[in-house]
């Protein structure tokens, strides 16, 4: 699903290395004789710190102690990691929000949806549908509205209502569809025809009946 992001910790880690260029080095290597290279981010120990401190947060975060959970993700940001300094920040308005609703401020309908995907992930699906109820209300013309709307309708099982704004969806933004494909979020649905013929229309019915034949 656009935007949402997995909780496993160690693999969030990996990616982070892997994009960043990052691997370890072989154990007993000795490259104190070698030119000399950049550092990489592996290599700094603020990028650790900063890895630990994402873990605990979410740790704290998904135990509902919004607290513990802020203090670890005020760490990060700023840190030397700028994609785990953006997650952190994600997960920091969570933690305002449920500490004092009034303290968190959303700068864009993306920051609110980010806010709503942080819900889903942490299985407070209530919350999260009054976020999307607002978004879509407020933003009708935003495709990725319509699509975590979808998605958090089907896995709170109100397939009707995840069907008909899953179209909405694609009829802002046809990609959708395919993105839907393989969206596990809408794994539910993947025996219902309607879901079916959503996501895989008969091209053919558009086609006039003797589009295909020879005129002379």
């Amino acid at each position: 699903m656009k935007k949402k992001e997995a909780e496993n910790v160690q693999e969030n880690e990996s990616k982070l290395k892997n994009r960043n260029g990052l691997k370890a080095s072989p154990m007993g290597s000795d490259t104190s004789g070698r030119t000399a290279k950049p550092a990489k981010l592996a290599d700094d120990p603020r990028f650790a710190q900063a890895v630990q401190n994402y873990e605990a947060g979410l740790k704290f975060l998904q135990a509902h102690k919004y607290d513990k959970a802020k203090a670890c993700f005020e760490k990060i940001i700023g840190g030397p990691s700028p994609e785990l300094a953006d997650r952190a920040a994600t997960y920091l308005n969570t933690c305002n929000q449920h500490i004092n609703p009034d303290a968190a401020s959303f700068k864009s309908p993306e920051e609110r949806y980010d806010y709503a995907i942080s819900l889903m992930n942490m299985g407070d699906y209530v919350s999260a549908r009054e976020i999307f109820d607002e978004l879509t209300q407020k933003h009708p013309t935003l495709d990725f509205v319509w699509y975590g709307a979808a998605a958090l309708n089907c896995l709170m099982g109100s397939f009707p209502d995840a069907i008909s704004k899953l179209n909405e969806s694609i009829r802002l933004n046809p990609s959708n569809r395919f993105q839907a494909r393989n969206d596990s979020d809408f794994r539910s649905l993947a025996d219902d025809p309607r879901f079916t013929e959503l996501l895989y229309p008969d091209i053919s019915a558009e086609v006039p009946p003797d589009a295909h034949k020879w005129h002379f």
